[in-house]
């Protein structure tokens, strides 16, 4: 029966969407390509999750007019989170798979929302987990439209994007929830979900194989560093989960400002980060954010419960947490290149941020029956920062071990013509290659994807891959990465 209304349901979505394409209203009007539909899609759903089911305004709001704790909802909700972060790769294995994954888990978790019209009952512990369960499997897997939709070198700018987005749409719903209504904010929030379905559905689900997959080697390259990353994302994170459990409380009688305030450092830091130049060292940002981390847990134990003083703990806090998230979050998209399941790294990246916040959370739950709370979750932040400061060496060696190249094809894009001239100008000698997989080649090392080559070539994808396919065989290599080796020992001093 399930099977039979899920299918009417997703008929009726893309012939409606289809309608819409017809018209010009998707493509025409918005101008929509690949990666901004995926973006779209994402930020819909997101600002979803970030409303209401994990650690949501709107949920607790309307815990609140009937007088119910929702603590164990929400613990409950964050495992189940976790849960399907983490899984979700082992069984979303292609494109397609995780496209009818997503329209499921968006249609579920509208049912499972709309439950909270009702009045309470155990429908809704049930609901809201399985939702938060299907709300894992959902995010790692758009994992897959994060590789396919955005090339290397620009995937940091589609984590900024939607991060950006699913915040400014989070604080929509929070402020419509707390300043008008918190079923108007739920109202909102499953229309969200509506909309990202709506373009779910519109979606590619190329299934098609990449001349290139990632090797046994380049995938076995992958694990320590992902391991060493969780780590030092769940270890950061666990902050999160004290702001959530001891700081936001603390400053819960603010409650307009809190409404609209909130995400807005975060939003800013992560704009910043986006528009800095390439050339920008990033690294020392990570240590100024560490810094910020610390002044905020410090501000928050000597300061009153004044506007002032929530506006100067706020700040620091969660703009250390965008320079943290946008930073794990663009490793995390340079590292899909290693695994030919995207959704399996993107998700258990994301798990152990869960993971975390879930910590920090029981923490902070026990520190707040304590009489010197403040002090108490100053203390286990400033631990927390000072363990941090000592692990992000090591991280970023571990880092290096399998990204430093693509920060070459940075350098190269950022080459003067007459440099990228001398560069191709080496390779075409070396290889023998003809003109046109010369050309190919430029624009590969500049980080195009195959269908962008095509676009500007004026050539099919397949031919394309067809003439990638021969530049790697003329250097006796399998990847592009290994093609950026060849040049640096060739050119050492062009790419210094």
């Amino acid at each position: 029966m399930n099977i039979i209304i899920y299918n009417r349901l997703t008929k009726f979505i893309d012939l409606g969407a289809r309608k819409l394409e017809n018209t010009g209203t998707i493509k025409h009007v918005l101008c929509l390509d690949d990666r901004k539909l995926s973006i779209i899609v994402f930020s819909l759903f997101f600002s979803w999750l970030l409303a209401f089911p994990f650690q949501g305004q709107v949920l607790y709001l309307i815990a609140n007019q009937y007088n119910i704790d929702p603590k164990n909802m929400v613990f409950g909700s964050i495992v189940a989170h976790f849960l399907g972060l983490f899984f979700s790769g082992f069984f979303v294995k292609t494109m397609r798979n995780a496209k009818y994954l997503m329209l499921f888990s968006v249609i579920f978790c509208i049912v499972g929302t709309s439950i909270f019209f009702l009045n309470p009952s155990m429908l809704w512990y049930i609901f809201i987990i399985i939702s938060s369960l299907f709300s894992g499997i959902c995010v790692a897997a758009w994992g897959y439209y994060f590789k396919k939709c955005t090339p290397t070198n620009e995937r940091i700018k589609t984590a900024a994007d939607v991060l950006i987005f699913s915040n400014i749409l989070m604080i929509i719903m929070n402020m419509v929830a707390i300043n008008v209504s918190a079923y108007a904010g739920l109202s909102l929030s499953i229309l969200a979900l509506f909309c990202g379905l709506f373009f779910i559905v519109k979606l590619p689900e190329n299934d098609e194989v990449d001349i290139n997959p990632p090797r046994k080697m380049e995938s076995m390259r992958v694990t320590k560093p992902l391991a060493f990353l969780c780590l030092f994302i769940a270890i950061i994170t666990i902050n999160s989960g004290l702001m959530y459990q001891v700081i936001n409380p603390a400053f819960a009688h603010h409650e307009f400002l809190v409404s609209w305030y909130w995400a807005v450092p975060y939003i800013v830091a992560i704009y910043i980060i986006k528009n800095l130049p390439k050339s920008a060292n990033r690294t020392y940002l990570l240590y100024v954010a560490i810094a910020m981390i610390g002044f905020a847990f410090i501000a928050f134990m000597i300061f009153d419960r004044s506007v002032i003083s929530y506006l100067i703990v706020d700040t620091l806090m969660l703009g250390a947490c965008g320079v943290y998230d946008l930073f794990w979050w663009s490793i995390l998209g340079e590292m899909v290149d290693f695994n030919k399941n995207p959704a399996k790294i993107l998700g258990i990246g994301l798990s152990a941020n869960v993971m975390g916040v879930l910590i920090g959370g029981l923490i902070g739950n026990a520190i707040a029956t304590t009489e010197i709370q403040n002090m108490n979750s100053s203390v286990v932040a400033l631990t927390v920062v000072f363990i941090t400061l000592i692990f992000l060496p090591v991280l970023h060696k571990q880092l290096l071990m399998i990204l430093e190249n693509h920060v070459y094809l940075t350098v190269f894009n950022d080459m003067s013509k007459d440099k990228q001239t001398e560069v191709i100008g080496g390779i075409i000698l070396i290889g023998q290659l003809t003109e046109r997989e010369s050309e190919i080649a430029r624009l590969l090392l500049k980080g195009r994807t195959y269908k962008m080559i095509a676009t500007e070539l004026y050539l099919s994808e397949n031919t394309v891959k067809t003439h990638i396919k021969n530049i790697y065989s003329k250097f006796n290599i399998q990847s592009k990465t290994e093609l950026v080796k060849l040049l640096m020992e060739k050119y050492p001093s062009t790419f210094k």
